[in-house]
């Protein structure tokens, strides 16, 4: 098997809420929309994150949803510690929840982390340690 994501998918219990939060909220525009089941962004070089109705991902899937004891997240990286602040507030004026404001880390990045309204966490980080070619490559190095 290749090591490649193409799709994450996240189960979300409305999807007029969540796609109000990503789309008008945070400005991201949809790829494809099929009212009532699944809407779908491009979030990176050959990556889509696609918001699909709970209850059909649990019946398709087979089983899972709200409780499921397993921390998730997804992580968004910017520039800046200022950059991070700033999403945080757009995340926040979205109708996001801030579960950790922007702190320096010991690791020498600045990191924090807002819930969307399913709860799935956001980390929005700048590590300088970090970097993506124009080819998609990554290359990321110990800072601290």
């Amino acid at each position: 098997m290749d090591s490649t994501v193409n799709v994450i998918t996240l189960g979300v219990r409305s999807l007029g809420a969540s796609l109000a939060f990503y789309a008008d909220g945070l400005g991201w525009a949809p790829k494809l929309h099929v009212p009532e089941e699944v809407a779908f962004f491009q979030v990176g070089h050959g990556l889509l994150l696609s918001l699909f109705r709970l209850d059909h991902l649990a019946a398709e899937a087979g089983g899972g949803g709200p409780g499921n004891p397993q921390l998730f997240t997804l992580a968004h990286n910017v520039d800046s510690p200022a950059a991070v602040d700033a999403v945080l507030h757009e995340a926040a004026a979205a109708g996001g929840t801030i579960v950790a404001t922007g702190t320096q880390m010991s690791w020498g990045g600045y990191s924090g982390y807002f819930a969307d309204p399913d709860g799935f966490r956001w980390e929005v980080c700048y590590n300088p340690g970090l970097k993506v070619e124009p080819d998609g490559t990554v290359s990321i190095v110990e800072i601290a």
